[in-house]
């Protein structure tokens, strides 16, 4: 089933400049809940288990499923999953934000791991050694090689180039992006989205649904501040380079740290601090 819903929707508006006031018409970012459940098949019986709901930018729904999953270490193969689909079994109306990843006969998944609470916002109350530990145990390891030298150049023309490709935010101002670049500074996959985890899950699970994880020779760029939420995404996809626009939290650093990655932070198109791993930034002659 094709993705129904809009991404933005037309609203009235009453629009105040100066002294004088107007009647007019505005796009705003589409939100709308979505809920993630996995459909298992290693029991007699199927079993639909829920196990997330969002609030997100509709559009690549079965990317940001498969990302989550993925992202927190419920998936770890495409193997694992026969299809991603919108749930069939409910009215039309509600179908679009209800998502079901059927996994293959026989694969099975952690219940418990289901019912944990996932560290999704910067209020979560885990402390950072704890936050560091559950990353070790969901998989995360260092980059299994360097990864790729990156230019100056090439860092300080990421957000140019990221920028014009964001045709929702060019509408309505108000999502957030990820994109995937390669070594040379070529956008390979950029997803908005209201969430900035969202975002990233969707670019994790194009590349996850296309068997391309992990992605140890590529570059990520985010569009606002990068929080541990975004680094653990990146380290779980083997992304050695996390650029951002604004600033990054302390645990951001600390997992960086912690994991071999590189963090740089307010990148602009003339300046930018790195934070973390700066082995892998190659200066310019």
């Amino acid at each position: 089933m094709s993705e129904p819903l809009g991404r933005t929707v037309g609203v009235g508006i009453r629009r105040f400049h100066r002294a004088e006031t107007s009647e007019a018409q505005d796009l705003v970012a589409t939100e709308e809940p979505l809920e993630i459940r996995i459909v298992c098949q290693d029991g007699a019986e199927p079993a639909k288990l829920r196990v997330s709901v969002t609030m997100r930018t509709p559009g690549n729904d079965f990317e940001l499923a498969a990302g989550f999953l993925f992202t927190e270490g419920i998936l770890t193969s495409r193997d694992a999953l026969i299809v991603v689909e919108y749930d069939p079994d409910l009215p039309e109306e509600q179908r679009s934000n209800v998502v079901d990843v059927v996994l293959a006969p026989g694969v099975h998944v952690d219940r418990d791991l289901l019912q944990r609470n996932f560290y999704t916002t910067s209020s979560c109350g885990v402390c950072g050694k704890g936050s560091l530990e559950a990353l070790v145990v969901q998989g995360c390891r260092p980059p299994a090689s360097r990864g790729p030298l990156v230019d100056v150049e090439v860092l300080l023309g990421l957000p140019s180039t990221m920028r014009a490709a964001q045709r929702v935010f060019e509408e309505t101002g108000g999502l957030h992006a990820a994109g995937l670049f390669d070594a040379e500074g070529h956008l390979l996959v950029l997803r908005e989205d209201v969430g900035r985890h969202n975002a990233l899950d969707k670019v994790i699970g194009q590349r996850f649904l296309a068997g391309e994880l992990p992605l140890t020779d590529r570059l990520l760029l985010v569009s606002g501040r990068t929080s541990f939420e975004l680094l653990q995404k990146a380290a779980m996809a083997g992304i050695p380079l996390v650029a951002g626009v604004g600033a990054p939290s302390s645990l951001a650093v600390d997992t960086a740290r912690a994991f071999g990655m590189t963090l740089v932070g307010f990148l602009r198109s003339d300046s930018f601090n790195v934070y973390a791993g700066p082995g892998r930034i190659k200066a310019g002659a």
